[in-house]
């Protein structure tokens, strides 16, 4: 049963190997102590074609949630990379508008409340103000979809300075008010674009729904384990029990595909970080 007495901790869909199916990836998370998954929709061909699943697929997965007592309460929306809103090419504009409507009503039937958004006016083509002024365009029409449709679009402070900082996503938010409008700061991507990580989230929290607890490198964003990297994770959960901060916590990381694994070594692998991260909140006094 979820727990609406303490901030739920998820777990992304990647941090779990491709091959397993939502049973398995659902039953592990479970086990390991989470209380929710976040559902990846990447910029590959194979995960964006899950915005066509039939209502019988979409069944389907529900219907294992209900057996395994785990729940789809975040989208990672991140095809936007692939297809941004800022290109010059209208084509892949109107591609980028197509994937934000079927992703909110995605999110709908399988009763995820908040998408996560790749904040990226462009990233395969150059940036200037035009790709800006775009970007702003598209997020206004796609802010009025998921409004209508009752789905909050969550802007991630993201891996490149674009909006690396939630001080560049309160730009936007400006721009687009509105309560179905805020933004998913991730720490490891702060700790790599602020020098004042805590006052970033002192900033936001206002704004913020849901936060990617990540660890990274100084240039590096993906994949360093919990422990190795530079995010001062005890300092800004001591911040955000400081700034009463009641929301969702999903930890990112990635699983390796490189090698077959067992069900067990991937839960012991998602464990070792749920460990890893409540005992840096437990010392801070969350």
């Amino acid at each position: 049963m979820y727990n609406i007495h303490k901030n739920p901790i998820g777990i992304y869909e990647k941090a779990l190997p491709n091959s397993f199916t939502w049973e398995q990836k659902f039953t592990a998370a479970r086990k390991a102590g989470f209380d929710y998954m976040e559902i990846s929709i990447d910029e590959s061909d194979e995960r964006l074609a899950r915005l066509d699943w039939t209502d019988e697929e979409i069944h389907e997965i529900r219907r294992t949630m209900e057996q395994t007592g785990m729940t789809l309460q975040t989208m990672c929306l991140s095809g936007h990379r692939r297809y941004p809103f800022g290109s010059k090419d209208p084509e892949i504009r109107k591609r980028a508008m197509e994937i934000m409507e079927k992703a909110i009503i995605l999110a709908v039937k399988l009763g995820i409340r908040c998408i996560q958004l790749a904040t990226y006016d462009v990233y395969y083509e150059p940036s200037d103000q035009e790709t800006k002024t775009l970007f702003l365009e598209g997020m206004k029409e796609a802010v009025a979809m998921a409004a209508r449709a009752g789905v909050v679009l969550a802007m991630e402070i993201m891996d490149t300075p674009f909006v690396g900082t939630i001080v560049r996503a309160m730009h936007y938010l400006k721009e687009i008010p509105s309560p179905y409008f805020k933004i998913y700061p991730d720490m490891g991507n702060l700790s790599n674009f602020s020098n004042d990580v805590t006052g970033e989230f002192e900033l936001g929290i206002a704004e913020t729904v849901a936060i990617h607890v990540k660890e990274t490198k100084p240039g590096i964003f993906k994949e360093v384990p919990f422990g190795e990297g530079q995010v001062r994770f005890e300092e800004i959960f001591q911040k955000l029990k400081e700034l009463n901060y009641q929301g969702m916590f999903l930890i990112e990381m990635w699983a390796d595909n490189s090698r077959e694994q067992t069900l067990e070594e991937a839960e012991e692998k998602i464990e070792d970080a749920y460990r890893f991260v409540t005992e840096k909140m437990r010392r801070a006094g969350m």
